[in-house]
């Protein structure tokens, strides 16, 4: 989210002023000053927090996903524990210090701080605030420090320009290979492993947040017959037809993942039921518009489910195949939730 640099409790009562004239105010703060209405989902950040990353003002969606997606991999798990402690009461505060995604896709280092302001009747945060500033040059400095330390500055920095080459080597190695683990061979979508550890998350950050959460499951109808009938290489080349028609309706945020044979998953954060229920709506239409295969006219199924409050991954899965499965009974093309 953001970070408060040495955060005092406020001493002046928060209801005497409203958001607008609030906002107002932290237009004119340097720092970057976030705040987040957990209530309604709506994060405000003001002009210092954009400029401290990069980015234009207000340019980025009013929201805690926008937060999740500029900290950077390595360092979500820790930032996450220590905001669930406050979130808790388990920490008095929230504090971590942590890299941040730029506009220009480097990293900076900061130092976030927050403090809830309020709770609902259940205990619950209804309204956080905190903000966040740079500390990349202590970091930095403390880097090169460490590296005087074990040897003459000319040497170390020749033998840091060294490594970096050999990192930045290994870093996109590594980036084909999580990529080449993560993809699905025919359909280049993300397959199984990817989704069973992107569900966990989309989980957890639905419960945490208090955020809608949904899952479609499709799959081709009858793709069997049409293996049976014209091979497997006519079946897979249908397969791929149909999921790059898919393909065209997910949008930003979601992750359609090949689940096995021609079944598939798409999760959709921050969806309610309805939604997701339109958006399968619109798939079906798009991959009804294809060309048949032989004589058979390609569509598919789907089943479309939303997050339970406290429910997991494989209670939502079971649940994304039942209404898989009721849609194949009732006569396919159909989309039952």
């Amino acid at each position: 989210m953001g970070e408060a640099s040495n955060i005092e409790p406020l001493k002046f009562n928060m209801s005497d002023m409203n958001d607008d004239m609030l906002h107002t105010l932290l237009e004119l703060v340097s720092d970057g000053i976030w705040d987040w209405n957990a209530n309604t989902g709506f994060v405000y950040r003001n002009p210092g927090w954009y400029e401290m990353l990069g980015y234009p003002a207000h340019s980025l969606d009013n929201n805690v996903l926008t937060w999740e997606s500029v900290i950077h991999p390595d360092d979500y798990p820790h930032v996450m524990a220590r905001f669930d402690d406050h979130l808790a009461k388990r920490a008095p505060v929230y504090q971590a210090e942590y890299r941040c995604r730029m506009h220009d896709g480097s990293y900076i280092w900061i130092e976030d701080r927050g403090h809830v302001l309020a709770r609902n009747a259940d205990g619950s945060v209804a309204r956080m605030i905190g903000a966040h500033r740079s500390i990349d040059d202590k970091k930095r400095l403390l880097e090169t420090l460490e590296q005087r330390n074990h040897s003459l500055e000319a040497i170390v920095e020749e033998h840091t320009r060294e490594l970096n080459r050999v990192n930045q080597q290994l870093q996109i190695q590594l980036e084909e290979n999580r990529k080449l683990a993560e993809t699905d061979v025919l359909t280049s979508i993300a397959n199984r492993y990817r989704l069973e550890n992107a569900l966990p998350l989309a989980c957890e950050r639905a419960q945490r947040f208090r955020r809608p959460l949904s899952l479609i499951a499709m799959d081709l109808d009858d793709f069997k017959n049409i293996n049976d009938h014209y091979g497997h290489a006519l079946g897979d080349a249908a397969l791929v037809q149909a999921i790059e028609s898919v393909k065209r309706f997910v949008r930003e945020g979601d992750l359609l993942a090949r689940w096995g044979g021609d079944e598939f998953i798409m999760i959709l954060p921050d969806t309610p039921l309805a939604d997701a229920k339109a958006l399968a709506e619109t798939i079906r239409h798009g991959v009804a518009d294809l060309p048949p295969v032989g004589d058979f006219k390609v569509s598919m199924s789907f089943g479309v489910v939303q997050r339970f409050d406290e429910e997991q991954q494989t209670g939502l899965m079971a649940r994304a195949d039942q209404a898989l499965y009721r849609s194949k009974i009732a006569g396919k093309n159909v989309i039952s939730g």
